[in-house]
């Protein structure tokens, strides 16, 4: 589904990706890690054009997505996206946050979109937060509720820009349960995350990067259990014992 060849990216002087080279097949879910600045974030948001690439080739599903005849809203209408910050329109209610996009670009009546949201903020288990305004919201809720509003595009691919780092601890498992959910119905997720269980129980595969370069691609038993690279094994080793430097 998705195809980087010899990605480039720079910020001025800096180069965040440095000739990135990877496959994404359809249903795979991968997760992509590593330390803060490693060009991870700025990876997956090079997947829907967010971030512009200096040089190199993205495919998704067969389509340079820098082509010059690309329609872009088109193009991103079928990639969903969830950003750290949860990015709900304040304004809106809950259920018409997630009515807004398949009536205005899915053409759906608002019955049939009212219908679909319905049965996502379901899924999600805040169908009783219909009614309720993003500020009335914890940030877990208001997390799933932009899950479910990037579902009512009935995406293919799914994004997700490390979806919970802005939320207190508490309320990491109730979004990382419904992204589990999505796992397993077979949904194509590429997810930056620092979440690492999550990562070992949900993912197919794991990229490491770091200073702009995917330096180890393994599936989760293996890149956990018997990481190749030095580099992997420091932060896999630092993220176990945290505090062992400060002893």
């Amino acid at each position: 589904m998705i195809r980087l060849e010899k990605v480039n990216k720079w910020y001025g002087t800096y180069q965040a990706l440095v000739d990135v080279d990877e496959h994404i097949a359809k249903g795979e879910v991968v997760v992509i890690c590593g330390p803060s600045g490693s060009g991870k974030s700025t990876l997956i948001r090079t997947l829907n054009r967010l971030e512009p690439i200096k040089s190199g080739r993205i495919l998704i599903d067969g389509q340079d997505i820098h082509a010059k005849d690309l329609d872009l809203n088109q193009f991103r209408s079928h990639i969903g996206f969830v950003f750290q910050q949860f990015n709900l329109f304040p304004h809106l209610t809950v259920l018409e946050n997630c009515t807004l996009a398949p009536i205005r670009l899915r053409g759906l009546s608002r019955a049939d979109a009212e219908k679909e949201a319905m049965a996502l903020l379901d899924r999600v288990g805040l169908a009783h937060k219909a009614s309720a305004f993003p500020i009335n919201l914890s940030g877990g809720q208001q997390q799933r509720v932009a899950i479910a509003r990037a579902l009512a595009m009935r995406p293919p691919l799914m994004l997700f820009d490390e979806p919970t780092s802005a939320l207190d601890p508490e309320m990491v498992g109730e979004v990382l349960l419904v992204m589990r959910d999505l796992a397993r119905d077979g949904m194509t997720m590429v997810v930056v995350t620092h979440e690492m269980g999550f990562a070992r129980e949900v993912a197919d595969r794991v990229l490491f990067m770091d200073q702009g370069r995917v330096l180890e691609r393994a599936p989760a038993e293996s890149f956990f259990q018997n990481p190749e690279h030095p580099r992997t094994q420091k932060f896999l080793a630092d993220i176990r014992t945290p505090f062992s430097s400060a002893v």
